[in-house]
């Protein structure tokens, strides 16, 4: 007998992915067609939305027995696991799951009606039920900076999953086991977490917890252990990450494992060693106790599934997840790096940012700046300040440097031996000076209604051993007490319209930029070169990041030496260098620290400024939206980036820059596909009046380009 599961598959796989006939549409144009249902057939429950599909079983307990990838048609587990493992005062309890699986290879019909519930497991499903998606934390949005209204939460279904223990089975203490997952509309993405409520009257101890274990099919088998295999097509990443600096892949490492299965006694690995299942998991605790009638909150995990190995698609999947499940990561504002915070130096910034259209400014490291300093008289200056950037539209923060500096007098983090803090040096958290900071903070923007902050060496994840810090018991509860002091300010301060930038990956909590990626010393370099390398940082930085997710550097005044030539100050001398940052960043919607005492410094440096910052704001939409990765700059030719946005009226905006010292006239073909274009195309030149292109078959216009030596032509497409 066919099981609902594929019942419900094939539905929603005619229901979702086909239009017009039999025409398929591509989610990364169409997205929002694809609605997120819940439905209920035979004993089993799917939640999709078309594009990917997840299926439990209710009885005789609750397992994931389907994960599928509808944009495919492939099934991505291979086997039953556990739906998460619990650690409670020293009692591990397996929540869900089914046994009696007798190859753990692939998962057919037959075999799922066969399996049986775990009888060493202490809970059983209770039931299950279901809802829209619920906003993890409230967010004060800043429309003004944003390409259009981002909906929170993002619109989708939750199904929740009831755990309580069996009848005359011994638990420590009466608790309630909540398994947590959500999908979102138009995307290939879905979130899962758990919680433990402690019903009982006694104290429980979380000691550990496994949120999620899949046991995935292999993308790549082999007999010999091998390095560098290749990975099930997804994308996992979870809220509890740090120490990520510019880029994802390092701050999992704390909460994602790829590892071996232990079960898998038929995989083709002789040494059984082959990572062929995934488990997400803090590196160390919780640790956690919780009171009674309280509740116990896991770190969430989304797992995004690809439906293609290409690099740019992959690309554009991830960005998309991110503009849905953290979408104050599209607020935008263009920015300056004060280097002085006497009140002189701010009030004239704040009119220079009001002349050239510059939104907001940041107190900038070295500038006098101290957040730590709550004395009223500083509190009440800084409030002033505030209140008069706001009367001209413009908002105001500063720069506060966390980790990679030592405190003393007990207060830095007691690393296990051989381990070093991961920026050499460390305040804890939950030490005495830790709760000190973070209390400061909290009032300095309460009182002074200063709305940007920039967080330098924020939390990296380590761990301390002391047990006389206030803020934490030991090693075990170190790292999970950290994180969530750190990720409650953030909260916070979305919750007041606080923008965040942290230079770490801090994205599903609340911080909206990070640097984009490139090394300091190089803006030491002399102008020239600066140019060309900080057009490969923006084209290297985002192929995970929208534009509006990095931040650049323009060192207005010297930076790390570099002396007179890779200086622009005085900004008058220097206006062709000055014009080509401008280009560069404005062009690719990459806003930057813009870091001196003034924007301009004459009338024609002033004109230089409003004219980006106008075509920036005329076009911000399209500018903020996805780049497709044309041509990288290696200064032989032209470079180019293309942002896209089909959902817009600007359909495209094709930046081409031209670094040789005479003009460049050639043909240049793009491939325009994430356009929405499929048969013409209007390209205006540099505002120009629009000219008609056919699309090809490839989905390629070819464009005739004349840039003039050392320049850039923008071309837009409707």
């Amino acid at each position: 007998m066919r099981k609902p599961y594929l019942w419900i598959f094939f539905l929603l796989a005619t229901t979702f992915c086909t239009k017009k006939g039999t025409e398929k549409s591509d989610w990364l144009i169409d997205g929002p067609s694809y609605k997120t249902e819940v439905a209920e057939k035979n004993g089993y429950v799917t939640i999709s939305n078309g594009l990917i599909s997840r299926t439990f079983s209710l009885s005789p307990d609750g397992a994931t027995t389907g994960f599928t990838n509808m944009m495919t048609g492939n099934e991505l587990i291979r086997a039953v696991k556990p739906e998460a493992i619990l650690k409670i005062d020293g009692s591990t309890i397996s929540v869900g799951g089914l046994t009696g699986q007798p190859v753990k290879n692939y998962l057919a019909e037959e075999l799922i009606a066969s399996l049986k519930a775990d009888s060493l497991s202490p809970v059983k499903l209770e039931g299950y039920d279901t809802g829209n998606t619920v906003a993890r934390f409230e967010w004060k949005k800043r429309a003004e900076w944003m390409v259009r209204d981002m909906p929170w939460p993002p619109p989708g279904k939750r199904i929740n999953f009831t755990y309580i223990p069996k009848e005359n089975t011994t638990v420590s203490g009466k608790i309630k086991i909540v398994v947590h997952y959500e999908i979102y509309d138009g995307i290939p993405l879905i979130c899962k977490w758990i919680t433990v409520t402690n019903e009982s009257t006694n104290e429980i101890k979380i000691d550990s917890f496994v949120s999620e274990i899949l046991a995935l099919t292999e993308e790549e088998s082999a007999v010999g252990d091998k390095k560098g295999l290749i990975l099930p097509n997804i994308y996992v990443e979870t809220d509890y990450a740090f120490g990520g600096s510019m880029s994802s892949e390092s701050c999992f490492e704390k909460s994602v494992w790829w590892v071996a299965d232990p079960e898998y006694k038929t995989i083709i690995n002789y040494n059984r060693v082959q990572p062929s299942m995934l488990e997400c998991r803090p590196m160390a605790g919780p640790d956690e106790r919780v009171k009674p009638g309280k509740s116990f909150e896991s770190f969430r995990t989304w797992i995004l599934v690809y439906d293609s190995w290409d690099r740019e698609r992959k690309g554009l999947t991830q960005r998309k997840m991110y503009r849905t499940i953290s979408p104050w990561v599209t607020e935008n504002p263009i920015f300056m790096h004060l280097r002085y915070s006497d009140d002189e130096s701010v009030r004239n910034a704040v009119d220079q940012c009001a002349e050239t259209g510059f939104e907001k400014i940041i107190l900038s490291f070295g500038s006098g700046f101290d957040i730590e300093d709550t004395a009223r008289a500083s509190l009440d200056r800084y409030k002033k300040l505030a209140d008069y950037a706001h009367s001209k539209g413009i908002t105001l923060g500063g720069y506060s440097l966390l980790a990679s500096r030592a405190i003393g007098g007990g207060n830095d983090v007691v690393m296990p031996e051989g381990k070093h803090p991961a920026f050499g040096n460390s305040p804890c958290l939950g030490s005495k000076w830790g709760e000190e900071y973070f209390k400061k903070l909290y009032r300095f923007f309460e009182y002074t209604g200063f709305d940007n902050f920039e967080h330098d060496g924020s939390y990296p994840g380590d761990v301390c051993m002391s047990t006389t810090h206030p803020g934490h018991e030991g090693l075990a509860d170190s790292q999970w007490k950290q994180y969530k002091t750190i990720t409650d300010f953030y909260k916070w301060c979305r919750s007041r319209g606080v923008y965040l930038t942290v230079p770490d990956w801090y994205f599903l909590n609340g911080s909206s930029k990070s640097a984009m990626g490139y090394r300091e010393t190089n803006w030491s370099l002399p102008r020239r070169q600066q140019e060309i390398i900080e057009r490969q940082n923006i084209y290297d930085g985002t192929w995970e990041k929208t534009p509006s997710m990095g931040w650049m550097f323009v060192p207005l005044v010297e930076y790390q030496g570099g002396g007179a030539e890779a200086t622009i100050e005085p900004l008058r001398e220097h206006l062709p260098h000055y014009g080509q940052r401008l280009a560069n960043l404005f062009g690719a919607g990459v806003q930057a620290a813009y870091r001196g005492p003034r924007l301009y410094d004459s009338p024609e440096t002033l004109e230089l400024v409003k004219r980006w910052v106008t075509f920036y704001k005329k076009h911000r939409v399209i500018l903020d939206s996805d780049i497709i990765h044309v041509k990288r700059a290696d200064g032989r030719g032209p470079d180019a980036i293309l942002h896209v946005n089909p959902s817009n009226k600007e359909k495209g905006f094709l930046m081409v820059y031209n670094p040789l010292d005479h003009p460049v006239k050639q043909n240049l073909t793009v491939n325009i596909y994430y356009t929405g274009l499929k048969k013409v195309a209007l390209v205006s030149e540099n505002g120009g009046k629009p000219k008609k292109y056919p699309v090809n078959r490839n989905y390629e216009i070819t464009l005739p380009i004349n840039i003039e030596a050392n320049s850039q032509s923008g071309y837009l497409l409707e």
